[in-house]
């Protein structure tokens, strides 16, 4: 039995489709636009997906468990992610990432229980030179010090408090 959330995610994914192609190459920014939009990406959505692209379902899971920005279940409102790379080791990634669990209560992998924040790691962010490197949602932060993770996490909590702010708008003064 289909239901008015669900009978409106299908016309969505729908949109989605058309939008970008409406054909497979349209399969990882509808996800990706689902993602963004509901939080995560359920079976129902994956199984709407295979139908409109006619493709099997297990291919759309294939896809949403290899990129690690799609997920089955939800996520903080900010996600971080740090870089664990060689190169963020040797700039003291090991000190900001322990300071982000203390700050946060919570380790690498879990969200916090008000869902306001999701810990993960970054297999490479692409900034060696500039490590540690993190990700709030798709704001960069360089050269992170166990001392900046406080002023990070504290103008998450502020800008979720604003609630004018997008979930991409993290601003360290």
């Amino acid at each position: 039995m289909l239901t008015p959330e669900r009978d409106q995610l299908a016309e969505n994914i729908t949109k989605w489709i058309d939008q970008y192609g409406g054909n497979r190459s349209a399969l990882l920014p509808t996800l990706q636009e689902i993602q963004k939009r509901h939080g995560r990406v359920t079976e129902y959505a994956m199984q709407v997906v295979a139908d409109k692209l006619s493709i099997h379902p297990v291919e759309v899971y294939g896809v949403i468990t290899f990129y690690a920005f799609l997920d089955t279940k939800y996520k903080g409102r900010f996600i971080i992610r740090l870089c664990r790379t060689i190169s963020c080791d040797m700039a003291g990634k090991s000190r900001v990432a322990r300071q982000l669990e203390n700050d946060l209560g919570i380790k690498f992998g879990e969200s916090t229980a008000d869902g306001r924040f999701t810990l993960e790691w970054a297999n490479c962010l692409g900034l060696c030179d500039h490590g540690p490197a993190l990700l709030v949602n798709s704001q960069v932060f360089t050269h992170v010090t166990p001392e900046k993770v406080h002023d990070i996490i504290e103008s998450c909590r502020k800008a979720f408090g604003a609630h004018t702010l997008q979930k991409e708008e993290v601003h360290i003064a």
